[in-house]
């Protein structure tokens, strides 16, 4: 009975859910990548024209988490999902508490350069939305095209690789395509410098264990799974010099970021003193478990397609805290540059994870022989969005960091760390990659 009266609803009370975009732009956009194809659509976002390094993701939601993602920074993010925008966009104001870092998202606004959608929703719908897709990148002024079939494109991308382009809006759009040496190619700058915050910073500090995070370009949701944990994080800069007050700390968290590693040697040679010098627990990730590789004497290379998406698998090649040898963890994954896989290995060192799908390597970590609590995965374990299969690996963290401490304290129980001595400012909100 109670089935049958919801069946019989008016259709306009079962329609009034979804919040109407208003209407799109009518201008004209097109898409030209640098090995010389072109898409026609139309904008939705900012009538402006760009360059970037054409992308894409295969996500199928949480477009929000990666428009925000600062490892987007400089390129023009194609949406393999044909719908994408259709639960709009949350307010991006959180507290900054022992809960949250002062974000919704993965930070504070959009990091990608632009945005390609088979068919953007003219309507959304969701308790949290509080504007529409279109209505957010014109107002952060990032420029999207809608219309295009980006089935064609991910084939292009997938047969060439990541291919550099430009989107242009308006009357750009009926231009000739630029020349070759008109593109942009973002790996040649330090995007990480770009996306890096400028000031150290705290949150929760009242935790009850010590980190220090070297920022390249930091998710949200990586501060949010320590803090969440009752980690006191200290946030640095990503060229700080960590070496000069590591003592303060109980370990070390290296974050993703955008762009080439090679651009980041200040931190790959501070990083490589720290390695030789101190005993206490370090974790990277993406980025991090990059400059983790290239401090320990592997070389990190340019892939041709890269990996972004949700449901990347990796097969766990040694165990370590709640990850055991021989299983496969699907992960969310964005990067373009990997670690090379060589024979043999550093000392010290052996792989800790490899990719199903292409060999690629997943993850290193230290021997046991080698008396180092070092990991470094590609991947992220905090996902946001993505599966969970692998987020126990900052409880292992942090388990292991707390080991340590316990094993070798030298303070009272409850001291602080003086950071005035080496915090210039301490912002009155979070800086995450504004």
């Amino acid at each position: 009975m109670f089935a049958r009266s919801i069946i019989r609803l008016p259709t306009t009370l079962s329609r009034g859910f979804a919040t109407h975009t208003g209407p799109l732009s009518a201008l004209p956009a097109t898409l030209h990548l640098k090995t010389g194809q072109s898409f026609h659509g139309r904008s939705f976002g900012s009538p402006r024209s760009v360059f970037g390094e054409t992308v894409f993701s295969t996500s199928i939601t949480s477009y929000t988490e990666s428009m925000t993602d600062p490892s987007y920074r400089g390129q023009i993010l194609v949406f393999t999902t044909p719908l994408i925008g259709n639960y709009g966009i949350p307010s991006n104001n959180a507290p900054i508490d022992s809960q949250d870092v002062g974000v919704v998202l993965e930070s504070q606004g959009i990091q990608c350069s632009a945005i390609v959608v088979a068919d953007v929703a003219e309507k959304f719908s969701h308790h949290s939305a509080v504007e529409s897709l279109a209505s957010w990148c014109r107002r952060s002024n990032i420029p999207a095209i809608t219309g295009v079939d980006t089935r064609a494109i991910t084939r292009l991308l997938r047969d060439q690789g990541t291919t550099l382009g430009r989107l242009a809006i308006g009357a750009d759009a009926s231009a000739p395509a630029p020349t070759s040496e008109q593109y942009w190619d973002p790996s040649i700058e330090n995007l990480v410098d770009q996306v890096s915050t400028k000031y150290p910073y705290q949150l929760n500090p009242t935790g009850n264990i010590k980190i220090a995070v070297l920022d390249f370009g930091v998710k949200a949701n990586i501060l949010r799974s320590l803090v969440r944990r009752n980690a006191a994080v200290t946030v640095l800069p990503w060229n700080y010099d960590f070496n000069s007050i590591r003592d303060k700390f109980d370990g070390l968290f290296l974050t993703n970021g955008p762009g080439n590693p090679g651009q980041c040697m200040e931190a790959v040679s501070i990083l490589r003193k720290t390695l030789q010098e101190w005993n206490k627990p370090v974790f990277g990730i993406c980025m991090g478990h990059q400059i983790i590789g290239m401090a320990a004497g592997l070389e990190a290379y340019r892939m041709t397609f890269g990996n972004r998406g949700h449901n990347q698998p990796v097969l766990a090649l040694a165990s370590a805290g709640s990850i055991k040898a021989g299983r496969v963890y699907v992960t969310s994954q964005n990067h373009q540059y990997a670690l090379k896989l060589s024979d043999p290995f550093p000392q010290g060192w052996e792989p800790f994870f490899i990719n199903c799908n292409d060999s690629s390597v997943e993850g290193i970590k230290s021997t046991p022989e080698s008396g180092k609590k070092v990991w470094g995965v590609q991947f992220h374990p905090e996902s946001a969005g993505g599966p969970l299969d692998t987020i126990e690996m900052f409880t292992d963290f942090l388990d292991e960091c707390r080991v340590h401490k316990a094993e070798n304290i030298k303070t009272p129980v409850g001291a602080t760390i003086d950071a005035a001595s080496f915090m210039r400012e301490q912002p009155a909100r979070v800086q995450v990659a504004a």
